[in-house]
């Protein structure tokens, strides 16, 4: 291992000031007000070829004074720590070759203070671009709610901090796997809401919705009883907005275990000001055990004064759930196909082709969009695909249709599409099936499932229709039918096909609105493939607004179980 030296940087020119509160008068002990206030800097990995450190961003302050009792540290990044003894290691994490203003207030008796200030150049080199924009999302202003995942069985559970028994206890929740679904007890925290949001400067956080559950090893600690919630009055620094830190893990856990037979990230999150996700325990660093677009996973270490040697596990999810919609008992679960929409840029050719054009009678409705393959109707970026109808400023529209015609089709199983749509009049969003003979036999006769459609001029419904040719009666025939769904454009909702031999049921977010027996006779017994979509006007999406400019259907995955 290569050794490094390191610099010591110390401010010989101090300006010292003092403070406290001159009116006070004490009638015991001599008030003394500390002098002779020094600080140096030692940063990490310093040597001829890194200047400012080796990256980690890592720096040792050694804080001197006489007749001191304690030491306040403000290190110029929005974070802030206090030492008795003086001497504490900070990290700094915005990434390049940063300087930071220091400023340390050494107190004395009676709470009177001096302070000293100084400058110190550090490098940092960790990122986890991924991790920040599934928390938070990708652009300046984005706004990412996170909720419990009240609805999925074990969404908290506790193991040791390090204590290992032989299975790498320390790196699951070995001592306690967590309530099931909408637990009597935690039913108190299940409003809870988390808002990331990334600002010009970072991330910040801010719980929105309290109030905060303390478990009974942290409630023992504070004096109180246990295993229920409280209000700011107990969890004092609840509320209010505060700054999140992106750095490198340090846990045993991270380093050296692993969570469902998987390595954890490696990246952990730190929230100022005491601040935490909901389950007060007197810290408020985390594990990212795993994060996606919809699911946070992460790992949390109780105060080690309590003495109880405790972490905590949390799953979090970015869809709201809702109580009664967790009880969908699908017949597939093994994962056959998906697109997450990860990687920035044009859509996976290898999953996506498009219908390109304005079809026949504009694709058989009337609809008023010419179907492009540019980007600036269909992109993937943030961690979703964005598909754009536009106004072409000629009267005229443009949009998308992806299809996986060619590429994938499937007989059979579970279809799960995490959307957000359009709220402008005349959209017509859909997320649909195609039987893959269609070219073949023509439509209906193909068949035609239709997950999710909304109307034009009503964006507080959705639709689940199926489409066939009836041969009785020589004609086309459908069968559909409608449900309520409020803030389908602000918020993900999930939409879900579950397809089988016997029956076509369509959910949202879980929750079953629709079923339609299945027989021999009808084309539902073929493969099918995926089609992705928004078009503009045509016989659902009716009347364009005329003020219309652009709009977006906004897709965090696309997933089919067998």
């Amino acid at each position: 291992m290569k050794k490094l030296k390191n610099i010591y940087i110390v401010l010989f020119s101090l300006v010292t000031f003092f403070s406290g509160c001159q009116e006070n008068k004490y009638e015991v002990g001599e008030i003394i007000i500390p002098s002779n206030i020094t600080i140096t800097a030692e940063i990490i990995g310093v040597d001829v070829d890194n200047p400012y450190g080796d990256g980690t961003g890592f720096v040792v302050f050694t804080a001197t004074a006489d007749n001191v009792t304690n030491y306040q540290f403000d290190f110029g990044d929005g974070k802030k720590d206090v030492e008795p003894s003086g001497v504490i290691k900070h990290r700094f994490t915005e990434v390049g070759i940063n300087n930071y203003t220091v400023i340390v207030n050494a107190t004395g008796s009676a709470g009177l203070g001096s302070s000293t200030v100084m400058d110190v150049t550090v490098y940092s080199s960790f990122s986890d671009v991924e991790a920040e924009n599934f928390l938070s999302g990708a652009n300046v202003g984005d706004i990412k709610k996170w909720y419990w995942q009240a609805n999925k069985d074990g969404h908290v559970g506790m193991g040791p901090f390090e204590d290992d028994y032989g299975n790498g206890d320390f790196a699951h929740e070995a001592w306690w796997p967590g309530p099931e679904a909408w637990d009597d007890e935690k039913s108190c925290m299940y409003d809870n809401e988390f808002v990331f949001t990334r600002t010009a400067d970072g991330i910040t956080f801010e719980q929105t919705v309290g109030p905060a559950f303390v478990p009974g090893t942290y409630a023992g600690f504070l004096g109180i009883d246990g295993d229920q919630c409280y209000n700011q009055t107990v969890a004092t620094e609840m509320f209010g907005v505060k700054n999140v830190t992106i750095i490198p893990s340090e846990s045993k856990a991270a380093l050296e275990g692993s969570y469902n037979e998987e390595p954890y990230r490696g990246t952990s999150f730190e929230i100022s000001d005491g601040g935490f996700m909901g389950w007060f325990v007197g810290a408020s660093k985390y594990d990212i055990i795993s994060i996606t677009n919809d699911e946070l996973i992460v790992r949390i270490i109780e105060d080690p004064a309590t003495g109880e040697g405790a972490a905590w596990y949390h799953k979090f999810t970015s869809t709201k759930p809702i109580k009664g919609a967790g009880g969908a008992n699908y017949t597939y679960n093994d994962l056959a196909w998906e697109d997450d929409f990860n990687t920035d840029g044009a859509p996976d050719q290898t999953k996506w082709t498009y219908d390109l054009g304005t079809g026949v009678d504009g694709w058989g409705n009337q609809e008023k969009q010419l179907y492009t393959d540019v980007i600036e109707n269909v992109k993937v970026e943030g961690g979703s695909l964005i598909i754009t109808a536009k106004a072409d400023g000629s009267g005229g529209y443009t949009s998308a249709r992806l299809k996986s015609e060619g590429l994938y089709k499937f007989t059979y199983g579970r279809v799960e599409v995490k959307a957000k749509l359009p709220a402008s009049q005349g959209t017509w969003p859909a997320i649909w099936m195609l039987g893959s003979n269609n070219k073949v036999v023509g439509w209906p006769a193909s068949g035609e499932i239709d997950i999710m459609e909304q109307v034009g001029d009503d964006k507080n419904t959705v639709l689940g229709t199926c489409h066939w040719f009836d041969v009785p009666s020589n004609s086309g025939a459908k069968y559909g039918t409608t449900t309520a769904i409020t803030n389908a454009s602000s918020e993900f909702h999930l939409y879900t096909l579950e397809w089988t031999e016997q029956s076509i049921k369509i959910y949202l977010d879980d929750v079953m609105y629709y079923e339609m027996t299945n027989s021999e006779t009808l084309p539902f017994n073929s493969d099918f493939f995926l089609i992705l979509n928004v078009a503009m006007g045509g016989s659902l999406g009716g009347t364009i607004d005329p003020a219309f400019t652009e709009d977006t259907m906004e897709i965090d995955y696309v997933k089919v179980f067998q």
